[in-house]
């Protein structure tokens, strides 16, 4: 896998390039202290990912994002950055991963191997025939919870819970080998290593009985050190979403049907109220995901004029996070779109006292002058 480094910080260079020379697979081919001569090195040579800073002169990592994808540059970019509030920013212009300094190796490593797994499902993918969704024999539903239905629409009984959190983590993992050692490690850590080889060992036979029941007893791939799991034929909605959100990278009036269908498949974070330590990172990836992806969504309803879609989409976006400003200028938007004073009012208002409350500041400039902007029009 080819790699670019794009940091305006030499020390950073140093620090990337040795914790990427850790991880098999991987060849560092380029890196740059600011966009101007990356952009074209990109114009005339490949990279499979390209970790970037965000904040640097001249333009941005997210200036510069924009015109990869402007220019219809689909490589994965990865933001390495000392900012959280840029994360969401990060989604608008698709971005693979979000990484804060300081950079963790074990972080690290996650993404390298979640971007090799997804190069080899790609390249599978464009290798076979587009098959019918008749081949599908299980749903795994893992947003907002964990089940497995037929095509039937029939729930599946886990065997045991811990037979569950083994699919959801080879899930994670997108078909890519994991060896018995890390599985031991997150997922029966707390147990001495003993008895967590023999629930291993039980979980592994009792996924493995589960698919059988479906003719699906070959996706469970094993042998003495690794395990991996094949979801052909295992229909997975936290990858249909994310899949669709890259394919949705505009939204007008010809997709907004499609785009809303999209939006009803996030019921919930991954793996609903199931907080396995092992999958944090990736839970807060696919939820700035949507959050991203719904804003976007609503600014293209409020175009339309459907306000009412809008709000319902926003209340929701903000009832899992009160305090994001982008959602809370939207939801002002849409209520002045309604002619509605009173509920303009009082979502400022909402928004202003949990602030004082919670940190003690006033609303940034940019949502105060919203407000009165959006007051001032409706007084009219």
């Amino acid at each position: 896998m080819k790699v670019v480094i794009i940091d305006d910080e030499m020390a950073m260079h140093l620090i990337m390039k040795r914790m990427l020379a850790k991880v098999v697979g991987v060849e560092v081919v380029a890196i740059f202290q600011e966009t101007t001569t990356a952009f074209a090195y990109l114009t005339d040579h490949h990279a499979d990912l390209i970790f970037i800073d965000i904040s640097m002169p001249k333009e941005s990592g997210l200036e510069f994002a924009q015109r990869l994808r402007e220019n219809g540059r689909q490589m994965k970019l990865v933001f390495v950055t000392s900012h959280k509030e840029y994360a969401l920013a990060a989604f608008d212009v698709y971005a693979f991963d979000y990484i804060v300094k300081p950079v963790n190796q074990e972080r690290l490593h996650h993404t390298v191997q979640r971007t090799l797994s997804e190069m080899r499902l790609e390249k599978e993918s464009a290798e076979q025939k587009p098959s019918s969704t008749s081949s599908i024999r299980v749903m795994f539903n893992c947003l907002g919870g964990m089940e497995i239905r037929t095509v039937q629409n029939v729930i599946v009984k886990w065997k045991t819970s811990k037979s569950a959190e083994l699919f959801g983590y080879l899930l994670m993992h997108k078909g890519r080998l994991v060896s018995r050692a890390r599985i031991i490690e997150d997922m029966f850590g707390e147990m001495p290593q003993k008895n967590s080889e023999i629930y291993l060992n039980t979980t592994v036979y009792q996924l493995r009985k589960l698919l059988d029941n479906y003719g699906l007893k070959g996706n469970l791939y094993s042998d003495s050190n690794y395990y991996a799991l094949d979801f052909n034929q295992i229909g997975v909605d936290s990858l249909s979403f994310e899949e669709g959100c890259k394919q949705m990278a505009v939204l007008d009036e010809t997709n907004i049907e499609q785009a809303l269908e999209l939006q009803e498949l996030y019921k919930g974070e991954l793996f609903g109220e199931r907080a396995f330590p092992w999958a944090w990172s990736e839970v807060e990836r696919i939820s700035l995901m949507y959050t991203s992806f719904t804003q976007r969504l609503c600014s293209a309803l409020l175009i339309k004029g459907d306000s009412q879609t809008a709000i319902r989409l926003l209340m929701k976006l903000a009832a899992h996070n009160e305090l994001e400003e982008e959602t809370i200028k939207l939801l002002m938007k849409a209520m002045a779109l309604q002619k509605n004073k009173d509920a303009l009012t009082e979502r400022y208002e909402q928004f202003t006292g949990t602030l004082h409350k919670e940190f003690g500041i006033s609303p940034s400039l940019e949502v105060t002058t919203l407000y009165s902007q959006l007051l001032s029009e409706l007084d009219q």
